[in-house]
């Protein structure tokens, strides 16, 4: 993903007015010219836009920029990350359908899969997403789809999506991957297999904290045609690889609800024109941050996959361009520790949210992860001791110092 791309990929004016920016269409809906172009407009027979819960030329704007910048064949935005993974596994899946899933994943996805989904018959078995035989040895004649993320959040890990692609091919099912920590910025996911892409555009891609909102994309790689679920097979006769993508237009949007709005799309499409640069910033800033702390003596120990003694190093390093993203967590001894420290950061925001231009810290134990029982936090990567860093923009020694002196602030 290049710098130009960012800037200019999927960008065809909605108007003739030669704006230089995605307009903000701010209408709940739009007017038609004849009762047969409303009608085709709704039956998929001409393009067209009538109401902006199915959608809405802003967004679908920030659609075909992240379908161009991710190589998929279509995209879908959401009003949050949360909402384009719900819609995705509510479009596919059915009571008595089981999905594989990384247990170092995020809070959120944890408790839709684990309390809501499980409501509706649905189970899920979570594995080790870094070891691909017990990947492999989990998936039976009712799984349905395999999901992880690029970097587990907060646990760290990196699974190597390009075996993982092959364990589903085998298996006839897809590979959903959750890019929101790496953006297309370091990896392509399609690129090392991912059937499906997952983003929370809350997150990295819109780099301000301004804006809630979610994006799936379809590699074009699964054949939607041959795929155990039935409702979407029949509609590939007509749709082909937009299959799914058609589906969840017409069924899970209409009947959910989780349209994006169109100035949240606006703003992420804002943020999305400097993410190269942005991540590249953000994941140097993350690196020097990690080796200080790294040789802290008041810090137990650093997780961060771009240094060299991280077990995913070299895996890292191959599938996100060198890099090791924005993210690391470290371990104070005890949570009394963990508190202290984050209590003395001055420059460093106390705040649930990853992906910002500023520096962010959280105690996922006592917010993200509050209700999950000792066992589920030992499992997605969570202790009391632990701190979440999402490293932003500033100066490094400014972070640094910052780090620093908090350090030097918790023992006093």
């Amino acid at each position: 993903m290049s710098q130009t791309d960012a800037i200019h990929a999927g960008h065809f004016p909605e108007s003739n007015w030669g704006q230089s920016t995605v307009p903000v269409f701010q209408t709940a809906s739009f007017s038609a010219t004849t009762a047969q172009e409303l009608s085709d407009i709704f039956t998929g027979q001409q393009p067209g836009f009538a109401y902006t819960r199915s959608s809405n030329p802003t967004t679908a704007a920030l659609e075909r920029r992240l379908t161009e910048l991710e190589g998929g064949v279509g995209c879908i935005v959401t009003s949050s990350g949360m909402a384009a993974i719900s819609s995705l596994l509510l479009g596919l899946l059915s009571a008595g359908d089981r999905v594989v899933a990384s247990a170092g994943m995020f809070a959120g996805t944890l408790t839709l899969l684990t309390k809501t989904l499980a409501r509706f018959g649905v189970a899920t078995e979570f594995v080790d997403i870094t070891d691909t035989e017990q990947v492999a040895g989990a998936i039976d004649a009712q799984t349905k789809l395999v999901l992880v993320e690029t970097i587990g959040n907060p646990k760290m890990d990196v699974p190597d999506l390009a075996a993982l692609s092959q364990v589903t091919r085998a298996a006839g099912i897809p590979l959903v991957v959750d890019a929101t920590v790496t953006t297309p910025a370091l990896m392509r996911a399609r690129d090392w297999g991912a059937d499906l892409v997952v983003h929370s555009t809350t997150k990295f891609i819109n780099g301000h904290g301004t804006a809630i909102g979610g994006a799936l994309i379809d590699t074009g790689h699964y054949d939607w045609s041959t795929s155990p679920f039935e409702h979407i097979r029949a509609l590939a006769e007509v749709q082909g690889k937009l299959a799914l993508l058609a589906y969840l237009r017409t069924a899970t949007y209409r009947d959910l609800g989780p349209a994006a709005a169109p100035m949240n799309s606006f703003l992420i499409a804002q943020g999305l024109e400097t993410l190269p640069v942005r991540m590249a910033r953000h994941c140097d800033n993350a690196l020097a941050l990690a080796r200080f702390l790294d040789k802290h003596s008041l810090v137990d120990w650093v997780n961060y996959p771009g240094l060299p003694e991280s077990p995913y190093y070299k895996l890292a390093q191959r599938q996100y361009q060198g890099r090791g993203g924005a993210l690391l967590t470290l371990s104070l001894g005890t949570r009394e520790r963990a508190f202290r420290f984050i209590d003395s950061l001055g420059l460093a925001l106390n705040q649930t949210n990853i992906g910002d231009a500023k520096t962010l810290v959280i105690h996922p134990a006592s917010t993200i992860y509050h209700d999950f029982t000792p066992a589920d936090k030992r499992a997605a990567g969570v202790s009391e001791d632990l701190v979440r860093v999402s490293v932003g923009l500033e100066e490094p020694d400014d972070i640094r110092n910052d780090f620093e002196q908090a350090l030097a602030r918790m023992e006093s």
